[in-house]
């Protein structure tokens, strides 16, 4: 939908589809950082880096290489919000989406809800990061200029096009 202007209609199918994407966004923006920082560290690549909260350690190198790892990936997952979702009024509701369905995924994974408060700040940090940098990127796409074509003015009104320059100006009766 790159350049195209979305109506306001409910598309299950749509939301669907964009939530999985942005899944994947986060998954894939999250294991590259990881990776990444773990050769800098010398951890080995698992996914308790990902999911295990036990994994970020304020106190130790590797935890806090995670830390950034997320950090960093709320910026790269920004981007897909920008590229995938394109509406800056949606941009939480994507954001939040993400967090929650990682955090039902790690819960699976550890049995339990995590515990440590650096564990939810980091995702209030992320969450922020995120959909504000997103809600940026996508404002400066909206508000680009829109070329009128041919130089008449035309608006676009939900499902007509209407074009100014045909339009009449109704004769004023003048009464002395």
């Amino acid at each position: 939908m790159a350049g195209g202007f979305r109506y306001k209609i409910w598309d299950p199918s749509l939301i669907i589809s964009q939530i999985i994407t942005m899944q994947a966004v986060y998954y894939v923006g999250l294991g590259l950082w990881v990776a990444v920082l773990d050769l800098f560290t010398g951890h080995h690549r698992s996914l308790d880096s990902m999911f295990k909260y036990q994994e970020l350690q304020v106190k130790e190198v590797h935890g806090r290489a995670v830390m950034v790892a997320f950090i960093l990936n709320a910026l790269t997952s920004s981007l897909g919000l920008w590229k995938v979702v394109q509406r800056t009024k949606q941009c939480l509701d994507f954001t939040v989406t993400a967090h929650i369905l990682h955090l039902l995924a790690s819960w699976c994974y550890n049995g339990h809800l995590p515990s440590q408060p650096s564990v939810w700040l980091l995702h209030l940090v992320t969450i922020t990061l995120m959909c504000v940098l997103g809600e940026y990127l996508c404002m400066r796409t909206e508000m680009q200029y829109i070329p009128i074509m041919n130089s008449k003015l035309t608006v676009l009104s939900q499902h007509h096009l209407v074009n100014f320059t045909h339009i009449e100006r109704p004769k004023q009766n003048i009464q002395t």
